[in-house]
């Protein structure tokens, strides 16, 4: 059995960790693999600055340094800010995926242009540095908010009847207006709406968890991991100096 550690990006409870976990519903897996997810020991109340991805790098480098060492055969990040998953790559030889490039890439698979719908106006430098870093602005129709904050803990419960309705009339505004083939959704805390959004839209609609899970399966199914050559191992690791830093909200969580 091949197992997967899929990081959340926030220090959360069993039944919070639960609503994140409901992502593997949304998609369809072979019984030869586990996803076991496990929370950060530190990160930012968000993630709306360049100081906030900062502590979210430390604290996702942290929760993943040990994965291969433990037997994972793969990491997931849950967080379409891809946050750790660089330095992860540089510390690990097992693949380290981010929803954030794969959603993007794979909505180029299904059409030209694609359009990013999100919660608020605060996370839309997580997506432009993305597109930036991938070349991507050309294809990127358009990135679309709702203007609700979101709730990393509690997601989209008790808020769908305000919540989805939103969502759906700014991706058919990005599909009519902007030229969109393609929506992705924003964050995988908007993991809720997709069965919604597909229902009611006329284009392929990429759900980013999931989607990284399909990946972490497709890639041990083809004995394929991340370049070393890309990611090359520091000559003075770090992990000994993370662990430190992160230590005190371990033993005080």
């Amino acid at each position: 059995m091949k197992r997967v550690l899929v990081l959340i990006p926030f220090p959360m409870s069993a039944d919070q960790r639960s609503l994140r976990e409901a992502q593997l519903q949304a998609v369809e897996l072979g019984p030869g693999v586990a996803f076991i997810f496990e929370s950060v020991a530190v990160a930012p109340v968000n993630y709306t600055s360049a100081s906030d991805l900062a502590l979210a790098e430390i604290g996702m480098i942290e929760a993943g340094l040990d994965a291969e060492a433990r037997g994972f055969d793969a990491v997931c990040i849950d967080t379409m800010s891809d946050s750790g998953m660089a330095a992860l790559r540089s510390e690990l030889t097992i693949p380290v995926i981010g929803p954030g490039r794969a959603a993007m890439l794979t909505a180029l698979m299904l059409g030209n242009r694609f359009s990013i719908v999100t919660m608020w106006e605060e996370w839309r430098h997580l997506y432009t540095r993305t597109l930036h870093d991938l070349r991507l602005e050309d294809h990127c129709a358009s990135i679309r908010t709702i203007g609700v904050a979101p709730d990393n803990r509690g997601l989209l419960g008790g808020r769908e009847d305000d919540v989805f309705p939103l969502i759906e009339a700014a991706a058919r505004a990005c599909i009519e207006q902007d030229g969109a083939e393609v929506i992705v959704l924003g964050s995988t805390t908007m993991h809720q709406a997709h069965g919604y959004l597909a229902a009611r839209l006329p284009v392929p609609v990429i759900n980013p968890g999931p989607l990284s899970y399909k990946l972490a399966e497709a890639l041990l199914g083809l004995g394929l991991s991340h370049s070393a050559k890309a990611h090359p191992r520091s000559r003075a690791p770090q992990g000994e100096t993370i662990r430190t830093l992160v230590a005190p909200w371990r033993e005080g969580g």
